[in-house]
């Protein structure tokens, strides 16, 4: 089948034609960043769904007094699990080292990994 348009008339065409220097800079790594931005996205909501979940219920148990949680300790021991530098906070310092373990992972062994991070970041986004 043959359609008499022209391809100016083809929205996806003229897509392509005005991002062709963007389109022609994306690698296989790139991609690939964007969707795993895009699962990392998802599943972490689902995770945060379901944390905020857990803890409705560990707090509607607490009021209505089945259990007694300290959160202090609570909050003291997750922080010294997640907290890279050992300085009791949470900082830049460790969100860094936590994302260049994460590329490392992701970007094992790939050819073009060079636009892995502007990809997964804008997969974030979308």
């Amino acid at each position: 089948m043959v359609l008499n348009k022209s391809d100016n008339d083809d929205p996806v065409s003229s897509l392509i034609e005005k991002y062709k220097p963007v389109l022609s800079k994306i690698t296989l790594g790139s991609f690939l960043g964007y969707c795993s931005g895009v699962a990392s996205k998802k599943i972490g909501k689902a995770l945060a769904a379901g944390i905020g979940v857990l803890f409705v219920a560990v707090q509607s148990a607490a009021y209505a007094g089945y259990i007694d949680v300290d959160w202090a300790k609570v909050e003291k021991d997750v922080i010294s699990k997640i907290d890279t530098d050992a300085d009791g906070k949470i900082t830049k310092v460790d969100l860094k080292k936590y994302w260049e373990k994460v590329k490392i992972i992701l970007t094992y062994n790939m050819p073009s990994a060079s636009g892995f991070s502007i990809g997964f970041f804008c997969g974030l986004k979308a």
